[in-house]
């Protein structure tokens, strides 16, 4: 392929033709809302370089609403995702030490709002970010193509996503099994493409 040559993105309907990308079940997803929890998750993902990231927000449904998310922050590695919630301040304590930390790659899709929202609400930088979007147009995809599309072009498999999962209360004191499965998939599909990929942490 020339410099000049471009790779299409799979279009919706290509991917909605192919098999399902099998997801990560309940029983390898973590629910983490207090600190002791979230110490547990540090200490399981530390031995790990590279995990999976991805945020979600309650959405915001009026012009120049600000959102004050995130109100979940999803972590995942080849064999579990953790889910942690960010109303108890010692999980969310936590979690800015995670994000915050160099040596572990932080990699997922669309992370620019992810990153804004971090830094807003746990004061934070966060650390190792991989924008998984820029190493496929660095091999010439002409645009992003987030997790489904990824997904697509390297397993030849259809990753399903919730739209009412994705536009349902993140900030809910209980997250429900359908949130539960959604933001950990999210997470967990992302270190797969990151895997297949060859992300290294930095």
């Amino acid at each position: 392929m020339t410099a000049r040559e471009t790779r299409p993105t799979p279009d919706k309907d290509a991917i909605d033709a192919l098999p399902p990308f099998p997801p990560l079940d309940l029983a390898r997803i973590a629910l983490v809302r207090s600190a002791d929890g979230a110490r547990d998750a540090a200490a399981a993902l530390a031995a790990h370089p590279v995990w999976g990231f991805d945020t979600e927000s309650k959405p915001t449904f009026f012009k120049d609403q600000v959102s004050d998310g995130p109100h979940v922050v999803q972590l995942a590695i080849a064999e579990r995702a953790w889910v942690f919630q960010l109303a108890d301040p010692g999980c969310r304590a936590a979690v800015a030490a995670l994000l915050a930390h160099p040596a572990h790659a932080k990699a997922g899709f669309g992370l620019r709002d992810d990153n804004l929202r971090v830094r807003a609400k746990l004061g934070i930088e966060p650390a190792g970010v991989i924008e998984l979007n820029a190493l496929f147009r660095a091999q010439g995809y002409r645009k992003d193509m987030g997790v489904r599309a990824a997904v697509a072009v390297l397993f030849g498999q259809r990753f399903a996503k919730s739209k009412k999962a994705a536009t349902s209360n993140w900030a809910a004191a209980s997250l429900s099994e359908a949130q539960l499965l959604y933001a950990a998939n999210d997470a967990w599909a992302a270190f797969r493409v990151a895997q297949a990929l060859g992300v290294e942490a930095g």
